[in-house]
Parts: structure tokens; C-alpha cells; sequence
């Protein structure tokens, strides 16, 4: 499969993918421009917010640049040790006064004053294991129902205890990702189907079971009615648009953000985003998030036609998660999907997602790395295997 290739040197020998790597760094920066204009009203010191977001970026920068370093077939190796430490941290959170608590919910841990949210780490960890696992057992994930089922139902129990903090959007990310990995791996078809059929029946009963979700969904389907209670965050997001038309009202000229529209700088930022740079704006954040998965994907091709199967998987893995999570939030401010807490990757306030997003990107550009130099270097025909 022929892949087209953008790269530019790092050191003697590596190459990196310049369009993947640009398109990153595109989003970093907007997304700080942005984060900063609608934080600056919400604390005295207006910089607060875009203080400790500089911070965040700057340790997901050095944590890209560290995990470029490893070699992906370090990452198989310690993938079942990893999804232990995955299950600990999960059990972690949910202990009192060890877990932290924002607005309801037990997501986050304090480790050395740098505060984590588990379940993105966790999403991170369960594509390591997932990628390791479609190697390992890749002839019985081809040929058996079980072999295909067994993983998902052990990232099921991480996923009961994500319910727990409670987390429904890590949950459906987590699972969606996992069930896109396996089919990709090779599993049969037919037996993922029934799954999904499973996993939607398992989550509209979340939603009737739980009050609060019911009035989400409630909400979603008639915001104008609800514009006051469960839909409030919908209807100014969408006032927000509004507002902003086709060209926007100008960078650090929004209304919403200032009396109206609750965490513009985290969830809803592309509402501020919308009003402020208007559709135009909305469309060339489309298109970065467009270029930069087509870019992961194209990784992803490339891997695979190197032979490099971890790694193919593992790339895929990671674009499933980023490309999913960045439709569910701009859907959600969009209003075509219920409203849900999952931020915008690489755009939104908030250190833990962002350190674990700039660290998955850099085990993409590891992987391009090596896909390159084993084309390079090997004879045609020849795999890359775990092991070598």
C-alpha cells in the first residue's frame, strides 16, 4: 500500500512526519490562544488558567519527546503490567480522601502535586494491551468468538469501575476504541456485532437507570423546552454560534463565556471558538483535527505495510481514541449529540488529557520512525516481529 510521505530529519537517521507533527503543534497553539481568551474572566488573576495550561503543554511536550524515545517493542513487552498498573489506578480512585473530586465526580489522582485523570491513562494503557494482545493471539482472535471477546471482557471491568467514578464518556470511548481495535486485528465480524448490539442495549439502560442522564437525553432532544435546567449548556452553546455567524465577533469578544456558558474552556471551548471566529473558525478546526487523523492513519497504513503489526495497531488504536473523542465533543457543543464531559483533544484546559494525548502522539511519531527504517533497511518480505 503506498503511503504518502512528508517528513523532515531528527538526528543522523530518524525521520519524523512533518504534516502530523505540524498539524499537532497547529492545534497546541490555537488551542492555548483559545483557552486562554475564554479563561481570562475566571479567576483575578487572568492569567491563571493560561499559566498552568503553558505548564501542561510544556510537560506534554517533553513527555512526547521522552516516549519518543522508547521503542514500541518496549510497550509490548510491558503491555500486561502496564494493564495492571491501569486496574490499581482505577481502584486507586475510588478510595476516600485518594481520589479527587470535581463537580461530582472521583476522576483524579494528586501524584507529586501534579493532579491525573485516571481514565485517560487508562484509555492509553487499554490500547497498549489491546495492540499487544492482537499480536500475541492474533491466530486465535481470527479464528474463535472467545479469542476476540476475551479482552474486551476484561476491559469491561475497567470499564464498570470508570461507571463508578462516574465516568460515562471514558466509558463509551474506552469500549468503542477497543471493540474498533479487535475488528481491526481481525476479528470476525458477527460476534462484534452481537457485542455491539450489547454494549447499545448496556448503555441506554445507564442512561434510563440514572436520573441525571434520562434528563440529559431529555434535554438533548428538547432543548428549548429545557433551556433553563438540563439543557442550559446545549442552549448557550448553540446561542453562542449564534452569535457568531460566519466570521465571528473577534478574539476575546464573546459574551457566552463571560455570564453565560459554564466550562468554555474546557468542554464547550468550540462553542467559544464558534462565537468568536465564527463557522470559519469551527471549519478550519474540523479540517486540523481531519488532517492530523488522516495523518495517524496514514501511520498506521504505513506500519502495516512494513510488516511492523504492533505498532500498526497500536497507531490505529490511538487514532480510534482521538478521532472518536473529537467527535463526541464537537458534536456535543454542535448539539447533534447529548451533552457529555469529554474534553477537545490537544485544545482544552486540563493537564492530564493533554499530557497523555502529546504522549500518544509521540509513540505515533515513534512508530513512523521505525516503520520507515525497517523499510529501509530490511529486505521485502521479510515482518517485523515483537520480539525483534
Amino acid at each position: 500500500m503506498a503511503v504518502a510521505v512528508w517528513e523532515m530529519p531528527v538526528g543522523k537517521r530518524y525521520m519524523v512526519d512533518a504534516v502530523l507533527l505540524s498539524a499537532a503543534l497547529l492545534l497546541l497553539v490555537w488551542g492555548y490562544v483559545m483557552m486562554t481568551s475564554a479563561s481570562l474572566h475566571l479567576h483575578s488573576d487572568g492569567f491563571f488558567y493560561a499559566k498552568r495550561q503553558l505548564a501542561h503543554i510544556l510537560l506534554g511536550l517533553i513527555a512526547a519527546g521522552a516516549v519518543m524515545s522508547v521503542p514500541s517493542k518496549a510497550w509490548f513487552k510491558a503491555a500486561p503490567i502496564l494493564l495492571a498498573v491501569g486496574f490499581l489506578l482505577l481502584v486507586a480512585v475510588l478510595i476516600p480522601h485518594v481520589g479527587v473530586s470535581v463537580n461530582g465526580s472521583t476522576r483524579w489522582l494528586n501524584l507529586g502535586g501534579v493532579r491525573i485523570q485516571v481514565s485517560e491513562l487508562f484509555k492509553w494503557i487499554a490500547i497498549v494491551y489491546l495492540a499487544g494482545y492482537g499480536v500475541r493471539h492474533g491466530q486465535e482472535l481470527r479464528a474463535t468468538a472467545i479469542g476476540a471477546l476475551r479482552p474486551l471482557a476484561l476491559l469491561a471491568l475497567g470499564a464498570g469501575l470508570l461507571l463508578l467514578e462516574p465516568d460515562f464518556g471514558a466509558t463509551v470511548i474506552l469500549m468503542a476504541t477497543a471493540v474498533g481495535m479487535i475488528f481491526l486485528a481481525g476479528a470476525p465480524l458477527l460476534p462484534l456485532l452481537g457485542l455491539l448490539a450489547g454494549l447499545v442495549m448496556a448503555g441506554v439502560g445507564l442512561v434510563i437507570f440514572k436520573s441525571y442522564r434520562l434528563e440529559r437525553i431529555v434535554g438533548f432532544l428538547h432543548p428549548w423546552e429545557h433551556a433553563q435546567d438540563s439543557a442550559y449548556q446545549l442552549f448557550q452553546a448553540l446561542i453562542a454560534f449564534a452569535r457568531g455567524g460566519w466570521a465571528g465577533v473577534g478574539l476575546g469578544n464573546s459574551v457566552q463565556k463571560m455570564f453565560y456558558l459554564p466550562e468554555g474552556h474546557t468542554d464547550f471551548l468550540l462553542a467559544v471558538i464558534g462565537e468568536e471566529l465564527g463557522w470559519l473558525g469551527v471549519t478550519l478546526v474540523i479540517a486540523a483535527y481531519s488532517l492530523l487523523l488522516w495523518r495517524i492513519f496514514a501511520v498506521a497504513g504505513l506500519a502495516d505495510a512494513a510488516g511492523h503489526a504492533f505498532g500498526a495497531l497500536l497507531v490505529y488504536g490511538i487514532g480510534l481514541w482521538l478521532g472518536l473523542q473529537a467527535i463526541i465533543n464537537m458534536g456535543v457543543n454542535l448539539g447533534v449529540l447529548p451533552t457529555k464531559g469529554l474534553t477537545l483533544p490537544l485544545m482544552s484546559y486540563g493537564g492530564g488529557s493533554l499530557v497523555v494525548d502529546c504522549m500518544a502522539l509521540g509513540v505515533v511519531l515513534r512508530v513512523y520512525m521505525e516503520a520507515r527504517d525497517r523499510q529501509a533497511s530490511q529486505p521485502k518480505g521479510i515482518p517485523w516481529r515483537a520480539g525483534s
